[in-house]
């Protein structure tokens, strides 16, 4: 009587000699599908180590956001640069923009620090409490030096005073488009829109119109 075991099905998976903890292995090929998968991903990984580390070809993800987010930054800046009186009054209608640009206005070293925390263009002297007049022109009332209207304040905001030994520094760089109309909507929200606007005795005349050639 033939006492040999018998031959393993050919279907049935085939499995290693040795048992641990009564756990057999599998000893099977790997499916090639998945070996093809770990081959390309192998490649794939050595040309990009060549190309982007070796050869500074391609852009990480940060460079990637940061080009997206200053390609929308950009676009969100030109269109700004059309902004109206009656953006600007709407914006100042808006609580949340208005808490913003309160927010930056108040900062140390920005607006507040010539213009006044109540946009009077007074302080209080830290020694003696005393009031005193701050650099800046009050914002508060009805003159304006460099005209009153939204578009003419976000303007005199973002690109400073005509002469700048006697007025203020630009703002667009340090605070960008988004920041400038946000603080430009808190100093509106101090106004109504229609009020009259008185021309500061000190306001420098308008250019004279190129001559016609």
């Amino acid at each position: 009587m033939d006492t040999s075991p018998s031959p393993q099905n050919p279907n049935e998976p085939k499995l290693r000699d040795h048992v641990y903890d009564g756990i057999q292995e599998y000893d099977q090929k790997l499916p090639n599908w998945w070996l093809f998968t770990l081959y390309i991903t192998i490649v794939w990984f050595v040309v990009h180590w060549l190309c982007y580390y070796q050869l500074g070809i391609g852009s990480s993800d940060t460079e990637v956001v940061d080009k997206v987010v200053a390609e929308m930054n950009a676009a969100r800046d030109k269109q700004m640069e059309a902004i109206t009186d009656e953006q600007l009054w709407a914006m100042s209608r808006d609580p949340q923009v208005v808490e913003a640009g309160k927010a930056t206005y108040n900062t140390p070293g920005m607006c507040v620090t010539c213009h006044g925390s109540d946009l009077t263009g007074m302080g209080v002297d830290p020694m003696t409490k005393a009031p005193i007049k701050l650099p800046g022109l009050p914002l508060h009332d009805q003159e304006w030096k460099h005209g009153g209207k939204p578009t003419e304040i976000f303007k005199i905001v973002r690109k400073g005073s005509p002469d700048i030994t006697k007025g203020m520094a630009a703002w667009e760089l340090v605070l960008g488009m988004k920041r400038v109309s946000e603080v430009v909507a808190f100093v509106l929200s101090h106004h109504k829109e229609g009020e009259p606007i008185t021309k500061a005795p000190d306001a420098p005349a308008p250019a004279a119109p190129a001559a016609a050639k």
